[in-house]
């Protein structure tokens, strides 16, 4: 796994509140897993770097109590502050509700809700109560995905030569009040290559131009390897394309490679 954070060292005599936004990051990273988990059907990675001490970028990994596997990331409107709190908002709501709900049509229906009464007591403050989201349910026994994708950049499937791109079902979470949410589906074989991503990657800049979709299209196709090794490479490549230490936004990634069907729903 790959966890990067941008930022230099603290001053020895840092100002109170530089000292509370210390606490805040360390409290955020708290959140967000430190290793991915162990399964038989896949092999997973992750990539997170922070253009600053404290973030909208947010992943994780929830087993079902039927067996199946939740994966999800996201990206708070901005960064910084104001996002941080936001996204530490939708991941304990995202928790909470995968303990007594089991699709992805509901949960993310009802964090939409969610955000949206808390927007509703600042207009001035509205906008930061939303977020983009990819949230999928992965049955081993099938390696059938069900998701939705709240108007997140599209994850990526690679399946041999062949790129599959998983689309938005609705749009992001906290805009709008009635929001149409639909669910899609993925069928995963053997050897599949699962990419979810933020668009700090795409939007990576070196100054002249961004790393975005082609190049990252191009990268999934042309390395092979271990997840860890693709992992590693990837943070290389934006290294190598002249993005900016610490990134100017998040930079979050998971891939899973699909090994073959386990046990679990």
């Amino acid at each position: 796994m790959v966890t990067e954070k941008g930022g230099g060292c603290m001053p020895e005599q840092a100002h109170p509140a530089g000292d509370g936004v210390a606490v805040a990051s360390r409290i955020q990273q708290l959140l967000l897993p430190k290793t991915p988990p162990a399964c038989r059907w896949g092999c997973i990675g992750v990539m997170n770097r922070m253009a600053t001490a404290l973030g909208g970028d947010y992943f994780d990994f929830i087993s079902m109590p039927d067996g199946r596997e939740m994966v999800f990331i996201g990206d708070v409107t901005g960064h910084d502050i104001q996002s941080s709190v936001v996204m530490s908002l939708v991941y304990g709501f995202l928790h909470h509700c995968a303990l007594t709900v089991d699709n992805p049509l509901s949960m993310v229906s009802q964090l939409n809700r969610f955000l949206v009464r808390f927007a509703d007591h600042g207009v001035e403050l509205d906008h930061h109560f939303s977020s983009t989201l990819f949230l999928g349910i992965i049955a081993p026994a099938s390696l059938r995905m069900e998701y939705v994708n709240a108007g997140h950049v599209p994850p990526r499937v690679l399946r041999r030569n062949s790129l599959h791109r998983l689309a938005s079902t609705s749009p992001p979470v906290g805009f709008f009040a009635e929001a149409e949410v639909t669910t899609g589906f993925f069928g995963f074989e053997r050897e599949d290559r699962l990419l979810l991503y933020t668009d700090g990657i795409l939007d990576a800049s070196n100054g002249t131009e961004t790393f975005g979709a082609e190049r990252l299209d191009a990268f999934l196709k042309t390395t092979a390897g271990s997840y860890i090794w693709f992992m590693d490479e990837l943070a290389a490549a934006l290294r190598d394309f002249g993005a900016g230490d610490p990134p100017d936004d998040d930079c979050s990634a998971i891939v899973i490679d699909i090994r073959e069907p386990g046990t679990g729903a």
